[in-house]
């Protein structure tokens, strides 16, 4: 059933739509969480903002900030939903209207998301998301005159969900244009679909542990993965609440995450420079290898909680604050990992807003920057000495094109091959270039919600003793 939109010509209100500001507006149960859920959804699709900091515990948005931990939970539950299934809650909105929104109403449009989000996808009932949606509108002079608009789309959104939502579903992928386009040209339409499919789940939670992967397994209601983490089949606490978190005995790492350190083989006594290391999993192992690792990052927070990790952990390493791009160290290290800066684009399932805030000028930057990074991890490194390179981009620009463009320009180094035989359920990422490549359509286990991995590219490098 279709729902004719509010004429949106300015008019006088009545009394009766006058917004509801004051104290009664902000005392409605919920109300501050949607309201919040809102106004960070604008400040990602609009403004590009990242998730993760509008949605930081100690450094977020003032609005977020305000809220108790189960209202925050709540938010950020809802804003993981509307961008992960963005394209289809718009499509289900537009078919309510009989003209699109004005496109200056962004206001309107996150309010209605926001409640679609919840009706849709999420276990609020019906009449608390559009009430609460009603009231939002009408407490802001933005919306108030199409709160009735408001109500009437989102009724008829919750009568119609159980047969539009299926069909709706399998007629879009969730993801704007440009990052379809570039997922396809890259792998081919068929492993885009599986691709945007798994951006659609919630990712899984993978741990390395120091030892026992199987005991931990099982006390942890998990399986141990071919690479050798642990996957969480369901948390039965929060994680910091687990057993063996305290303890310092293991820490929450994708499985894909986990394999650029393992590149590097045989590191007992060896001096090893972790690049970009924040925050800190990579450094973890790197230690537990028997490495004399230095740990650098040019952020003193993202340090700062590097450093609580080790100590949790209980593993030492050198921590150096420093642009990497100026570092000069007294001695050449024996091994280089650089786990780059990226556009996180093999991570969407951790970080849903991703597509919709970076862009693909963003992803050139990027590369760029890469380049420049990996050129400054070849001076820093011994003749004869392992660089590894790697980042959480499903972009070739950022792994297999800057990879190919290195190579070329730079003949200090040689590209040497991963073997299938170095990590344990490595062979089916390893290119036929001898690079290593995982996607989220990947690792195929009992279940959807249960499978897949980051999306991660990484190569090794060979210093030369001469220029070739």
């Amino acid at each position: 059933m279709e729902v004719t939109r509010q004429d949106a010509s300015p008019r006088k209100r009545t009394p009766a739509q006058k917004p509801e500001r004051g104290p009664a507006a902000h005392t409605v149960p919920g109300l501050a969480a949607r309201k919040a859920a809102a106004r960070l959804l604008a400040a990602i699709v609009d403004a590009r903002t990242s998730l993760d900091g509008l949605t930081d515990n100690e450094h977020g948005h003032p609005q977020y900030m305000a809220l108790d931990m189960r209202d925050r939970a709540l938010v950020r539950a809802i804003l993981a939903t509307a961008l992960r299934y963005r394209v289809t809650i718009g499509a289900l909105i537009s078919r309510r209207l009989d003209k699109p929104l004005p496109a200056n109403a962004t206001v309107l449009a996150h309010i209605l998301h926001v409640a679609a989000a919840q009706i849709l996808f999420l276990d609020i009932p019906d009449s608390a998301a559009v009430d609460l949606a009603v009231t939002h509108a009408k407490s802001d002079p933005r919306t108030v005159r199409f709160s009735g608009l408001v109500n009437a789309v989102l009724r008829a959104l919750a009568r119609a969900k159980e047969t539009e939502l299926p069909k709706t579903l399998a007629a879009t992928d969730d993801a704007p244009d440009w990052f379809r386009a570039c997922l396809t040209q890259a792998y081919g339409a068929e492993t885009t679909r599986a691709i945007l499919a798994a951006h659609r789940l919630e990712a899984p939670v993978d741990i390395t542990v120091k030892t026992g992967p199987q005991m931990w397994a099982e006390r942890l209601g998990g399986i141990v993965l071919p690479t050798g983490s642990i996957r969480l089949e369901r948390l039965s606490a929060p994680i910091t609440e687990l057993p063996g978190f305290e303890d310092g005995t293991w820490w929450v790492q994708d499985t894909a995450a986990s394999l650029p350190a393992r590149l590097l083989g045989d590191l007992n006594g060896l001096r090893v420079a972790d690049l970009c290391a924040a925050p800190g999993g990579k450094t973890a192992q790197l230690v537990l290898a028997g490495a004399k690792v230095t740990a650098v990052d040019t952020s003193k927070s993202r340090l700062a909680r590097l450093q609580q990790n080790l100590d949790r952990l209980g593993l030492s390493a050198e921590v150096v604050q420093a642009d990497l791009l100026k570092l000069e160290p007294q001695h050449l290290f024996d091994a280089v990992l650089l786990d780059a800066p990226c556009s996180s684009t093999g991570t969407v399932r951790r970080h849903p807003d991703v597509p919709w805030t970076k862009t693909p000028d963003d992803i050139a930057k990027l590369a760029d920057l890469q380049r420049r990074l990996l050129a400054k991890a070849v001076t820093l490194t011994k003749p004869g000495g392992a660089i590894v390179f790697s980042n959480c981009s499903l972009d070739p620009l950022e792994g297999e094109d800057l990879l190919t463009a290195f190579l070329a320009e730079t003949p200090t180094v040689r590209l040497e091959s991963i073997s299938s035989s170095e990590v344990p359920g490595i062979a089916p990422f390893i290119t036929a270039q001898g690079t290593l490549r995982t996607t989220p359509a990947g690792l195929a286990l009992s279940s959807a919600s249960l499978s897949g991995l980051d999306g991660f590219f990484a190569a090794r490098l060979r210093k030369v003793d001469k220029p070739q």
